[in-house]
């Protein structure tokens, strides 16, 4: 692979990316494609090989075979100029026990090459702490936190920097639900103002509510790689529902695919158009629009032909 990648709008790019423990193919034959302002969800159970393929793309595992370019350089043979520009979070994050999640973050900052005011770096951590919800004056030691303040604490750590990319292995471990919703809020304005996300999760939800793209991952294999919008776009369907089944099944004859108690699945281009006609009828519709997959079914759907 060369570095014309990020000129055809790539942060991301693996061909036949692949990882081997003995006979055990925990990644096989995977073709990312992660592009410039994407927020891409990478869905797969706990094992598919999720966290061994970040890991390879951060340059933390050595491929067995296969190639992996982030920000269009070759990882991880560009590691020390590629990971100063992302942000990550990987397998939950690590801190020092006896320190303040403050203290944390001064330590972390020193380690890299930035060599601003000190003022500046302390506002700079000050800043991505009470992005994540936390208080920069805590002093507890990150020892009394609950899991999901940890897991904000990494979050703040990826954030530090002003990453290009954020790399993101489930991130809401932890979270309670308002916790989730307030940081699927930072993600996205972090998107909004030119950050790339990769976000890793077994959450369908989660994914379904953030992301542009969409990849799945079973046994290690790259299932399914699509616009969420194209995955997601009308089937040509209606949904029906109505106290009026039988008449209504009467009507539209073998125009009806399914039935479930009250509701009817309809080979409809135009709602508007069939419920003018079925009010015409005489039929009371409660309900009519469009029918769409939901991502689980998507996803399943994927595995059956996988």
């Amino acid at each position: 692979m060369t570095s014309s990648a990020m000129t055809n709008g790539h942060v991301i790019q693996t061909r036949a990316l692949t990882k081997r423990y003995g006979d055990v193919r925990a990644v096989d034959g995977v073709n990312l494609e992660v592009r410039t302002g994407d927020v891409y969800g990478f869905l797969g159970a706990n094992g598919s090989g999720k966290t061994t393929t970040v890991r390879m793309l951060l340059g933390l595992v050595l491929p067995t075979s296969g190639e992996a370019e982030v920000l269009g350089r070759p990882m991880p043979t560009a590691r020390s100029s590629v990971l100063p520009r992302i942000g990550s979070l990987v397998e939950g994050p690590a801190a020092y026990p006896h320190l303040s999640g403050s203290a944390n973050l001064a330590l972390l900052d020193a380690t890299g090459s930035d060599r601003r005011p000190r003022l500046e770096r302390r506002n700079r951590i000050a800043i991505s702490l009470e992005q994540v919800g936390l208080d920069p004056a805590d002093r507890r030691p990150v020892r009394a936190y609950s899991q999901g303040m940890r897991q904000r604490l990494g979050l703040a750590a990826a954030l530090m920097r002003r990453p290009t990319l954020l790399i993101l292995d489930e991130p809401s471990n932890g979270l309670d639900p308002q916790g989730i919703h307030e940081i699927r809020a930072l993600l996205l304005q972090l998107n909004s103002q030119g950050t790339t996300i990769f976000l890793s999760s077994h959450l369908l939800a989660e994914i379904e509510q953030m992301c542009t793209h969409v990849g799945v991952l079973r046994s290690g294999k790259l299932i399914l790689q699509e616009h969420l919008d194209t995955l997601l776009q009308p089937t040509g369907l209606a949904t029906v529902r109505t106290p009026d089944v039988a008449h209504c099944t009467s009507l539209l004859g073998g125009y009806v695919v399914s039935v479930d108690g009250d509701r009817l699945l309809v080979r409809a281009e135009d709602p508007a158009r069939l419920n003018a006609y079925l009010v015409a009828e005489g039929v009371r519709v409660d309900e009519i629009g469009p029918h769409r997959r939901t991502l689980e079914q998507v996803v399943l759907e994927a595995e059956a032909r996988a």
